[in-house]
């Protein structure tokens, strides 16, 4: 399959990771406010691997999360995306899409608007069947746009993940998951999963 090298919407470019991101990436994944649903901090060294292993997927899978810019201003957002679930879970194997942004880019729609892109593709040039998402219980924000994506919650879905040690706050996880039946019906197609005006192709 040729590799989805970019996505966009009206706002935002999905694009290929650049050495130049490194500096933004890695002050959005120092951010306590940004990373307060996620296990740790990164550090730098630990952020410029995050990109590495970015890469491989992409090299890998020909898609994955790809970075986010400001059609306008080139302004690097974050992150949103498709991956391979990485640990064994019943509902593995299976696609997810995530997503995380700098705070001073919150509360714009960002997200919602690049995740409808990365689905918009994920049911159509890649033509999955289902794509999941998941977070921790406590992280609100990111299930409210799950839900506006029009994914549904499997309550026995649910899960305690993997890499995350009992007892962790963040341990127990929630589980949303989105058929291409499913998106058709919520972006109101006829089965016919086109690009987005302007994306590419």
């Amino acid at each position: 399959m040729t590799p989805i090298l970019e996505l966009r919407s009206p706002r935002l470019r999905l694009r290929q990771w650049r050495d130049a991101d490194l500096d933004a990436f890695s002050a959005m994944c120092a951010d306590e406010q940004v990373m307060r649903h996620l296990p740790a901090l990164l550090s730098r060294l630990e952020s410029a691997a995050l990109i590495g292993r970015i890469r491989g997927h992409f090299n890998e899978y020909g898609y994955g999360l790809w970075a986010l810019e400001h059609h306008d201003s080139g302004a690097f957002i974050g992150l949103t995306g498709l991956l391979q679930v990485s640990f064994d879970a019943p509902f593995a194997p299976a696609v997810e899409i995530g997503w995380r942004l700098a705070r001073e880019h919150w509360g714009l729609g960002y997200a919602s608007e690049a995740a409808v892109a990365c689905l918009s593709a994920a049911f159509g040039k890649l033509e999955l069947d289902e794509v999941v998402s998941f977070t921790a219980h406590s992280n609100l924000p990111s299930e409210k746009v799950m839900q506006a994506l029009g994914m549904v919650h499997d309550p026995e879905g649910d899960f305690d993940h993997p890499g995350l040690p009992e007892g962790h706050p963040l341990r127990r996880h929630l589980l949303y998951r989105i058929s291409r039946g499913q998106w058709g019906e919520t972006m109101g197609y006829d089965g016919n999963f086109l690009p987005l005006p302007g994306s590419a192709p």
